[in-house]
């Protein structure tokens, strides 16, 4: 696709890149399934299920109108803003394990972010339609730019495609806010006795990891992009 558009050293810095990005995302998932399923054989002394914790969690923060559902597969969980509805996978919702109690907590976590009107969340959700219009056309004009060698068609690919990243950018904070959220509240009500608690969090530091993981990817697929550009410009001054 590129290898006649951009000389050796872009290929190289690319590739630089590449490798350890790829390396962290396998690890990350390696990592996350692995701990995941750890803690999810570890019983908390309190018997609380996922779908307990999400509604302690709920209840903490004064949020009362956010229904609690289970949804198939496992890593499955998420907070659906458009029903205002928590779905817990069957690994944690009727589970009392300390992965449930940190998961569900966690998707509590974003529909407290949606509750109080916490910034990133809100302009996570305000560009997700530009972001999605971004990923369905970006290929579509970087080949066009490509096949045309129209360096304006290829350049409005790269500003579509860099909505992603974008997108990636965004969802770190309100990850990590849903995390810190959750955590905070298995203290204040005493869901996890400490251990239990540091277990919880290593599940949820795991989960953080794709997310840095994806971001890094994306950056690294942008600056591929860039690249070429770059070198095809090159080639025309030549």
């Amino acid at each position: 696709m590129y290898g006649y558009a951009a000389p050796f050293y872009y290929h190289s810095v690319y590739y630089i890149l590449l490798i350890p990005v790829v390396l962290l995302s396998i690890y990350a998932q390696i990592k996350v399934s692995s701990t995941f399923k750890r803690f999810s054989r570890v019983p908390n002394r309190r018997g609380i299920t996922g779908a307990q914790a999400a509604g302690a969690v709920l209840r903490a923060h004064g949020v009362h109108d956010v229904q609690i559902r289970p949804c198939r597969g496992s890593l499955t969980d998420h907070y659906d803003p458009r029903d205002n509805t928590i779905y817990l996978s069957e690994p944690v919702y009727n589970a009392g394990t300390v992965a449930a109690v940190g998961v569900a907590a966690h998707e509590a976590g974003h529909a407290v972010q949606y509750a109080v009107g916490y910034g990133p969340i809100r302009v996570r959700a305000f560009i997700i339609p530009v972001t999605q219009f971004g990923s369905q056309f970006s290929l579509i004009a970087l080949l066009l730019g490509i096949v045309l060698y129209s360096q304006p068609l290829f350049a409005l690919g790269i500003v579509l495609f860099s909505l992603t990243s974008v997108f990636q950018l965004v969802t770190l904070p309100v990850e990590f806010n849903a995390s810190a959220r959750a955590l905070r509240t298995i203290d204040s009500s005493f869901l996890l006795e400490d251990d239990e608690r540091r277990g919880a969090k290593k599940v949820l530091t795991a989960a953080a990891l794709t997310y840095v993981a994806a971001l890094l990817m994306s950056l690294v697929q942008l600056l591929r992009y860039l690249l070429i550009f770059a070198g095809r410009s090159d080639r025309r001054r030549q």
